[in-house]
């Protein structure tokens, strides 16, 4: 046995236990399994894509959710939907960027220009063309759900670049975020999720970087009491079905999931604004100081990771694709 069919084992056995417990009366189900909390937006809107889906099929096709790694982590869940345990999950743009390279961009500091813009490219061409590049590793996108702006979060103040300075942070498995906090002259270290908050007690880290109510919701204020917005990406993250579950459905399936999905990503949108807001109350009075710092400062560190594409024609035609929607 390969040394990644043992790490999933367990959770082989878990799904086998569930599968067997079924009782969908001939209908079909379709199981997702993601890392979130039951609480944020992004699980909110899988919540109501599931309730599109039973809606429109008239329960002939239903979706099991399964939330806060109950099923693995988000590398473990993308590996059981390539053997064909697991239907669809929820990843981040970034943790996608080891099955379809060309969506490193979207991880790339200060590409959006605001949230309008961020929207108007996943929504347009250059997105629909992303969520469909790594159907060779048998994963496909159905949508985008907002994750909002990634801003540092640490023991320490971060109000200037020169502040990450040998400090151990916490990335996701992403080439594209490890390269941005080294640029600022910090440490990365990629930790999974789950496993963050005792990281940060035992100073394994010194801070780590996400959007405002994953940093609540995870209860990461509780260890980090210096959060600062700078804002230096908006990596939305993806839904994601596997191409086995996604050739077996019928066109009239596939018509309610993708629908389904499509007016998840609007429902969930709107969620977004109202708990990021929610969040950063929450956490300032949690005794989390909260700060803007001057954007411009990050920006130009990080400046020259868009160049670093030149040599990548077709990474950076996708970026000079980006920067032109209006």
């Amino acid at each position: 046995m390969t040394q990644s069919y043992l790490r999933l084992l367990p959770i082989l056995l878990l799904i086998t236990i569930l599968a067997g417990c079924d009782n969908s009366g001939g209908n079909r189900v379709l199981k997702l399994a993601h890392s979130l909390d039951t609480k944020h937006p992004v699980h909110l809107g899988m919540e109501y894509m599931a309730e599109q889906v039973a809606a429109e099929s008239g329960g002939k096709l239903q979706i099991e959710i399964y939330p806060s790694q109950q099923l693995g982590t988000e590398r473990q869940c993308l590996e059981l939907i390539q053997i064909g345990s697991l239907a669809m999950t929820k990843v981040s743009a970034a943790v996608m960027e080891n099955f379809a390279p060309n969506i490193q961009v979207f991880s790339l500091p200060y590409i959006f220009r605001d949230r309008d813009h961020n929207y108007k490219v996943q929504d347009g061409e250059v997105g629909k063309k992303l969520l469909i590049q790594s159907e060779k590793y048998r994963l496909r996108g159905l949508t985008y759900f907002d994750a909002g702006y990634r801003s540092f979060y640490a023991k320490e103040p971060i109000d200037e670049p020169a502040d990450l300075d040998g400090k151990k942070i916490r990335v996701q498995e992403s080439v594209t975020a490890m390269n941005l906090v080294r640029s600022l002259g910090g440490a990365p270290t990629p930790i999974s999720w789950g496993e963050l908050y005792t990281a940060l007690q035992q100073g394994v880290v010194d801070g780590a970087e996400n959007n405002p109510p994953s940093f609540y919701l995870s209860r990461h204020y509780e260890v980090c009491k210096y959060y600062s917005l700078n804002e230096h990406t908006a990596v939305p993250d993806i839904l994601v079905i596997g191409t086995e579950a996604w050739n077996s459905l019928s066109d009239q399936e596939k018509k309610w999931v993708q629908d389904a999905a499509d007016a998840a990503k609007i429902y969930q949108r709107k969620l977004w604004k109202e708990a990021e807001q929610e969040a950063l109350d929450a956490v300032t009075a949690a005794g989390v100081k909260v700060t803007r710092p001057d954007k411009s400062k990050f920006a130009e560190m990080t400046a020259a990771m868009f160049e670093d594409y030149k040599d990548q024609p077709e990474k950076y035609q996708l970026i000079k694709e980006i920067q032109a929607v209006e």
